[in-house]
Order: C-alpha cells, then structure tokens, then sequence
C-alpha cells in the first residue's frame, strides 16, 4: 500500500493543499515555520484518531480551535488516496475525513472509503458514516453483482467522535475498512529523542523502534535474538557507516536492565551508549528501522540530518530509497543541502508560505532547476543559491 495523494483543506497552515502523484521517496524542504512538521502531523493526528478518538487526537493538539486554520471555520478535511489490493487487483481507494464541532464537541461530519468496482463509472461508497452513523458494505469481492444485490450493513457508533474505521477495520468482512485501519496502525512517524534512546531499559519484549526511540536497546535485543542474519546486515552497515565501530551488542545488566554497548575497535572493552556520539547512535537506530524484519508501509522521518556528520547523509538518503524501493514509502523533512544534494527532483517538494497560508511546490515542475539538474548541478547547491524561490513552473 502507498499514498498516492494527499488534500486537505484547514489544517493549521495548510488552508488548501493537494499533493499529487506523490513518489516512494519525498524530501519536504522549506524554511522554518512553512509547516514541515504540520505536514507529518496529519499522519500522526490519523493514528491518534484511530487509536482513541477525534476529541481525544485534537485535545492533543490544543482543540479544534487551535488545529483548523487561522481565519477559516467550518470543517477540517483529510483526504488520502492510496493502492490496495481487492480481489486479486489493484483499486485506487480513497478515504475522506471531515471534522467538525458544535457547543464545543468535535464530531466525524462525514466518513467516507470509496474506489471503483470496474474500470468505468464513479467510484463506490464502500463505507459512509456520518455524525456516528452509516452504513458499510460486507460483499465488497461481489464485483459481477449489481449495486442493489450488495449487502449493506447499517452500524451505529458509541460516539460521533469515533472514526468508522476504528470499530469496523477489526472485522475482516470490511475488508477495505479493514486494510485501511491495519495500513494506518503500522506508520512509523518519528519524534526520535537522543537522549532518550540512550538510556538503559528495563528488561523486555519490543519488535518495532518507537517513535520516540526510547525502546531502542529492547528492539536491538529482539533482532539479535530472533533474525541474527538481518542483525548481521546492520552491524556490517554500521561498520562503514561509522568508523571504529567494530560490533555492537544488547546485554542485561544484573538489576534485569538491557544496556546498549558499542565496542570501538581500538579499544578492548566496549562503550555503554551513553558514552558513544550522538551520530552513533541515531545511524545505529535508523538502520534498526530501515531493517524492520517487518517494516512499515510509511515511515515519516524529520531531520534526519540532525547530530550526523554530513558525508553519512548520502549513504542514508540511499538507505531510505532502497528501503521504499522494497515496497515501503518514506517522507522526509529536511534543512541539509548535503541531503538533498542526494535526491532528484521528482523527489524534492518545497514548502512556502503566501498569505499566510503554505502551499507546496514539487522541484520537477520547474524549468529551471529540472535543467540545471540535468547539467550536472546538485539540488542542494541551488537551493543555498535562491534557485527554488525565483524559478517559474513548467
């Protein structure tokens, strides 16, 4: 599954935004406060929804007041269009949200799961709920019968605040709303915290790094233990990623804790994490992530460049595309020209702010900078040089 689109409309920043065709591999650059990080935080605000509810995803974030753009009132709408296979075929699905609130309680003012049946025709509402009611279709597979022969199933949620896709997505009989629900549980959008991914943790059980990294140690222990050969891979990455390192290990401590030691070739005893660079161990905890023995359909990564030394962030944007080229999708934010000297411009998407408000532009549909690429300049130097802001569109 891969996003294919993404619109919205009155999302802080993002008063109107239709990004379109979107590629395995995004770069999202821009100055601060164009609304990188806003960006991502639609994905993050789609889990928080699912995993609780709408009140609960935008109390997160100050309330609906805070989260609908400045000036503008009225509904919130996400909208995403993403591949999913239905019934041996690929089907362009999409899912449209729209947010609401009266007397201070927000509410799902519609839900929507759609794609086409066939090849011609508008596409099908599969699942569409309203205000905590709708109805959703349980024979999706039939595509020979008529309309009037699908089995529609009336649902009432417990609140108007529950997205659809929550209660509906455990059944398998809905199987969009079902594959939907699973597509969003497993997107990885990282707040990686340094600090927190160095410190020791209490003994455990962790498949997946967190958002946050702090489990990072446990994760470590896991791939040692159980996919010795996908561990191997990144210890041997680690190697000529950062030099010195020579072996990396997970190790429980006598009070029952899993400590991090990095072992420095020149050196007989290894290093707890807490005396290794910080470069070490975020370089050891993106390669842990990019090598997911079950990886993410969506990884969204801010600033990855952060405590890295710049002539590694070649060698990572590589990591991220062979990770989308295996079937994954990755976005990434990012200030560094030596990232995005890396990328090419059907890659690279630009965010500015007019009248307020962000819109983002794509480095493809520009003349200018799509042949100075071709001449051989990186994207990273023309964008210190200003390129990105005076060129005009194809």
């Amino acid at each position: 599954m891969r996003v294919e689109s993404i619109r919205i409309k009155n999302y802080k920043l993002f008063q109107s935004l239709e990004l379109n065709n979107l590629p395995e591999l995004a770069v999202f650059i821009g100055a601060n406060g164009t609304g990188k990080s806003t960006l991502f935080d639609i994905f993050g605000f789609l889990s928080d929804a699912l995993r609780n509810n709408i009140r609960q995803a935008l109390l997160k974030r100050g309330g609906f007041k805070e989260v609908i753009s400045r000036g503008q009132s009225g509904l919130i709408e996400i909208e995403l269009q993403f591949r999913l296979m239905i019934a041996g075929k690929e089907r362009l699905v999409t899912y449209r949200l729209e947010i609401g609130e009266e007397s201070g309680k927000p509410f799902v003012a519609r839900e929507i799961l759609r794609y086409k049946r066939g090849a011609y025709g508008s596409p099908y509402h599969f699942l569409d709920f309203s205000f905590g009611r709708g109805t959703a279709i349980t024979n999706e597979e039939d595509f020979d019968k008529p309309d009037e022969q699908l089995d529609r199933e009336e649902q009432t949620l417990s609140s108007p605040d529950i997205l659809a896709i929550k209660g509906l997505g455990q059944f398998e009989r809905f199987k969009a709303a079902n594959a939907f629900r699973t597509f969003i549980e497993n997107w990885h959008v990282s707040d990686f915290h340094i600090g927190e991914a160095r410190t020791s943790r209490e003994a455990g059980y962790a498949e997946h790094l967190s958002p946050t990294g702090e489990n990072l140690p446990l994760v470590a222990q896991y791939v040692f233990e159980n996919h010795s050969n996908v561990f191997n891979q990144i210890l041997e990455k680690m190697k000529t990623r950062v030099p010195g390192v020579s072996n990396v290990m997970a190790e429980s401590t006598v009070d029952g804790r899993i400590v991090l030691r990095f072992q420095d070739g020149s050196f007989k005893d290894p290093f707890i994490a807490s005396y290794v660079s910080d470069g070490t161990i975020k370089m050891f905890a993106y390669l842990i992530l990019l090598h997911d023995p079950n990886p993410h359909p969506l990884l969204c990564i801010e600033e990855p460049e952060n405590q890295l030394y710049p002539s590694l962030l070649t060698e990572l944007l590589e990591e991220f595309r062979l990770y989308a080229r295996k079937g994954g999708q990755v976005f990434i934010s990012s200030h560094s020209p030596d990232l995005l000297n890396s990328a090419a411009p059907e890659e690279v998407f630009w965010l500015v702010k007019e009248d307020g408000y962000t819109v983002v532009r794509r480095a493809s549909d520009y003349n200018e900078i799509a042949t100075l690429y071709k001449a051989g300049d990186k994207l990273g130097y023309l964008w210190k040089e200003n390129y990105f802001i005076g060129s005009n569109p194809r």
